[in-house]
């Protein structure tokens, strides 16, 4: 990773800022590796970027069994929130944590930009 992780919070956060209800967001290499988080404290974010690779991989297999095509995101809701998962590139997922108002329609518009955005500044070569 080139980029440091003031500008990927950057983002996080441009994102947190644009879609209601969003309430932490974690980066993570496709490993389940945490690259880094905008959480609140107390948040296992390690745990939780291990848990979204496995989701994401069990997503991506079942996309690939019935032929459904690529994995665009996952998205899980549950009586108090929302836990969405969506690859970043080749190289890293993020997941969003949202409460029970997330505005699921729109976090699928602004998430495929900032992911774009993410994945750039990961892969980014840096200059000499």
């Amino acid at each position: 990773m080139s980029s440091g992780n003031g500008e990927l919070l950057a983002e996080m956060r441009t994102l947190r800022d644009r879609v209601a209800g969003v309430t932490d967001l974690a980066l993570a290499a496709v490993d389940g590796l945490l690259i880094t988080a905008d959480a609140e404290e107390g948040l296992d974010t390690e745990s939780l970027a291990a848990l979204a690779a496995a989701a994401l991989g069990l997503a991506r297999r079942a996309g690939q069994a019935t032929g459904k095509g690529l994995l665009h995101r996952t998205v899980a809701q549950f009586s108090h929130g929302y836990v969405v998962v969506q690859p970043v590139g080749r190289m890293g997922l993020m997941t969003v944590l949202g409460d029970s108002g997330l505005d699921v329609a729109r976090l699928h518009t602004e998430s495929q930009a900032a992911a774009e955005r993410i994945d750039r500044l990961l892969t980014a070569v840096p200059q000499a």
